[in-house]
Order: C-alpha cells, then sequence, then structure tokens
C-alpha cells in the first residue's frame, strides 16, 4: 500500500483524522476543489453545509477514481468553509459521516485541514474538498 496514516504518541487526540501520512507510491494524484454540484452543474443542498459537504466528498471521489485512486490512497484532505465558525462543527461532521460507508472513507481520516474563508468559488458554495492522493 502506498500510504500509510498514523498519529504518533504525544500528539493531540482524539481527533477524527491522523495527524500523519506517508506516501511511497510514485504517482500523484492532486483533485482541484470540489463543490456541490452534480453531473450537469446545478447546486446540490444549497444553504445546507451537511449536504454540501457530502456532495463535495462524493465529487472527490469521482476525481479520484477517474485517476484509478480511492480515499484509501488519500494522504491530505483540505476543506475550505464559508464563515467558519466553531457552531459548524457537528454540521460539518455529520457531512462526512452521511458518505463515510458509501464511499469508504478510511476511520480515522487522513491528516485533514479544515480552513474557515469569506467567500468561495460563487455564493452558495459553502465547502470545497481538495484531495491529494500517492499511488504506486
Amino acid at each position: 500500500m502506498a500510504v500509510q496514516l498514523l498519529t504518533p504518541e504525544g500528539m493531540f487526540t482524539p481527533v477524527p483524522y491522523h495527524h500523519v501520512s506517508i506516501g511511497t507510491g510514485t504517482r500523484q494524484v492532486h483533485v482541484a476543489g470540489q463543490i456541490a454540484r452534480d453531473a450537469d452543474g446545478n447546486p446540490v443542498a444549497p444553504g445546507d453545509l451537511t449536504g454540501q459537504l457530502a456532495q463535495a466528498l462524493r465529487n472527490t471521489a469521482r476525481g479520484l477514481s477517474g485517476a484509478g485512486a480511492t480515499f484509501a490512497d488519500v494522504v491530505r484532505l483540505r476543506f475550505f468553509v464559508t464563515h467558519w465558525t466553531p457552531d459548524k462543527y457537528p454540521a460539518f461532521l455529520a457531512g462526512i459521516e452521511e458518505v463515510a460507508e458509501e464511499l469508504a472513507l478510511p476511520q480515522p481520516l487522513p491528516p485533514v485541514s479544515a480552513i474557515g474563508v469569506d467567500y468561495l468559488f460563487e455564493p452558495d458554495v459553502l465547502v470545497e474538498v481538495e484531495a491529494y492522493a500517492v499511488l504506486d
């Protein structure tokens, strides 16, 4: 396997992700920021962070699949969330949990960053997901 996930002793826990990933493969896969749009570009789950996050992860899975990868090959996930406040955390986690089984998300996840931003692609977009994977 090209990706090893770990949380070394002494690092902050519990968190729903590993702090460290080691990629030993030779092919890198970078999935551009995915948002809550269907295949025709129509918005999915307007105004709903949970629903938008679930759809953005589904789109990320399609991007990974197109390169021959899955979430098991991901070394890093980066989330951008508009107008982030700590009270959005339950809705954020619910979006991940909604698709965890469907997309075979590793538990815990690979290293994750959640970055609060003022604005994304279009005004209705609440979350964007980027994925970085390594394949042999």
